[in-house]
Formats: structure tokens, C-alpha cells, sequence
């Protein structure tokens, strides 16, 4: 019999390797933060609005739990984290597999990511050549990351357009 919610996310495959490969195991919790970002694939969440989300659903996850656990899901390769300079903490995203290195552009007023896919070949290229530089000197890059912050157009004062984030 199985003890699972009824309305549980389906955790894509990609993902799904990426927590075996990391060792995490499939708890409640994480199932339960899995939810939160595959539910918003494009939005971002800093650590207390996951805990609000997660509290609002019933789900009474410890903070510190739930600091670990995005840290880890960052560390894997299934979430993304970066600093909310305004708010002075860490948001959460998760990682877009589907469009190698494509550059995002985040609203610093409203946390919408907007990936700029048109520039993804141009900045793989600059990719390969920072990943090659650094093993000419004997380091090991992991990751690069390209985001620009300003203010969507929905969010400038007097903008009359309301654009969707980019798929």
C-alpha cells in the first residue's frame, strides 16, 4: 500500500538521477520542496518562503531541515542558488536542464526568470573557453552561471505590458 499523496509531482527523470547519483533519498520532505519548484518551474523561492509554502500545504518541516535540504538539492545539480542582494538571502530555482547554458535575466522586484535563449550558443562559447582555461591551470570547473538583474517590463512603473517569463 502505498503511503504517497494522492497529488504528488512527478519528479522528471533528469532529476531523479541527479538525487540517486548524490545519494539523497526520496523523504517527504524532499518530495514536498520537489513539489514547490516543479510546480513553478520558472520562479524562484527564497528559504522562508518555501517554508511558508510547505506550512501552508501542513507539511511541518524544521527550518534548519529545510536549509540543508535546498542546499543539498543546489549541491546536486537540481536547484540553483543565488543571492537576493535586495533581501540580503539565497533564492532557489530550479536548474533549466532543457537549455544548456542560456543566460537569465531576474526581476529583482518580482523574482520572475526570464531565460535569454537566443544567446545560449554565444555564451557556450565563452563557457568552453573559461572551462579550458581553468584546466590549463589544473582546476576542474563544474558549472557557470550568467544572470543579469534589473526590472521586468511588468514591473517598471507606468509599463503597460505584462510579458510571461520565457519556457
Amino acid at each position: 500500500m502505498s503511503t504517497r499523496p494522492a497529488k504528488e509531482t512527478a519528479v522528471p527523470p533528469e532529476i531523479q538521477t541527479r538525487l540517486e547519483a548524490a545519494g539523497l533519498r526520496r523523504t517527504l520532505a524532499t518530495r514536498a520542496v520537489l513539489g514547490l519548484f516543479l510546480a513553478n518551474p520558472q520562479g524562484t523561492l527564497s528559504h522562508a518562503q518555501a517554508l511558508a509554502s510547505l506550512n501552508a500545504r501542513g507539511l511541518d518541516v524544521n527550518r534548519v531541515t529545510l536549509y540543508r535540504l535546498l542546499d543539498r538539492l543546489a549541491a546536486c545539480g537540481v536547484l540553483q542558488r543565488h543571492a537576493d542582494d535586495g533581501a540580503r538571502t539565497w533564492r532557489y530555482g530550479l536548474v533549466d536542464t532543457d537549455e544548456g547554458l542560456a543566460p537569465r535575466f531576474e526581476c529583482d522586484a518580482c523574482h520572475r526568470q526570464f531565460r535569454l535563449t537566443e544567446a545560449s550558443a554565444p555564451t557556450q562559447a565563452v563557457a568552453t573557453d573559461l572551462f579550458r582555461r581553468l584546466a590549463g591551470m589544473g582546476h576542474q570547473g563544474l558549472r557557470v552561471e550568467v544572470a543579469i538583474h534589473g526590472t521586468c517590463a511588468s514591473c517598471v512603473p507606468g509599463a503597460g505590458t505584462n510579458p510571461e517569463p520565457l519556457p
